[in-house]
Formats: structure tokens, C-alpha cells, sequence
């Protein structure tokens, strides 16, 4: 009877954590997806500059095509001004992880 009792603790508990890791991941996953306009606007620097850096994957900035050179140093510097020395690094980091979803799968 005691070892039933015990049995029914443990997957009560096992059970609460599970949904609370299920409820927690939800509402992050929510919060992910609700970008500020400043975000969104990072998030466009960001796949544009590593659209350019797809095609150059190897290159530094010297060999590539000055049109495509001079884009990559400008959306560089935006990136830095407006969103990594603005934004909280998870923001960031949200960011980049859907720069690469995005492009990567044809998002």
C-alpha cells in the first residue's frame, strides 16, 4: 500500500514537472515570435548580411565585388550600431538562430 502511495507521488510529480516544462517552453516560444519593430528591423540587417556572406563563404572582405563588399561593411556597421549595441543578447541571439532557419529552409 505504502509503495503504491509513493509510485503515485512520483508520477504526480514527474507529471506537474513535465506540463510546467511544456507550459514554460510555450510561453518562450510566444515571446520569440513578438518582435519589437527594432527587432524586426535587426532582423532584416541580419538576413541580409548573411545572405551576401553565403555567397562569399570562404571570402574576407578585400575579394569580394566592391558593390557586394561595400553592402557587407554597411549592413556591418548597422548591425552593430543599431541592434548589437541596443539589444539584450538574447534578442541577439534569437536573431541570428532565425537568420540561419530562415535562410538555411527557405523560410
Amino acid at each position: 500500500m505504502v509503495a503504491s502511495i509513493i509510485l503515485l507521488v512520483i508520477v504526480i510529480a514527474v507529471s506537474v514537472a513535465l506540463l510546467g516544462s511544456v507550459l514554460i517552453q510555450s510561453t518562450t516560444s510566444l515571446n520569440n515570435l513578438i518582435l519589437s519593430p527594432l527587432e524586426k528591423k535587426c532582423q532584416e540587417i541580419a538576413n541580409e548580411g548573411y545572405k551576401i556572406h553565403t555567397i562569399y563563404p570562404t571570402s574576407n572582405p578585400d575579394q569580394l565585388l566592391e558593390n557586394d563588399r561595400k553592402r557587407l561593411l554597411y549592413l556591418d556597421d548597422l548591425w552593430m550600431k543599431e541592434c548589437v549595441s541596443v539589444l539584450s543578447d538574447e534578442s541577439i541571439m534569437n536573431i541570428v538562430n532565425n537568420v540561419e532557419r530562415d535562410f538555411s529552409y527557405g523560410e
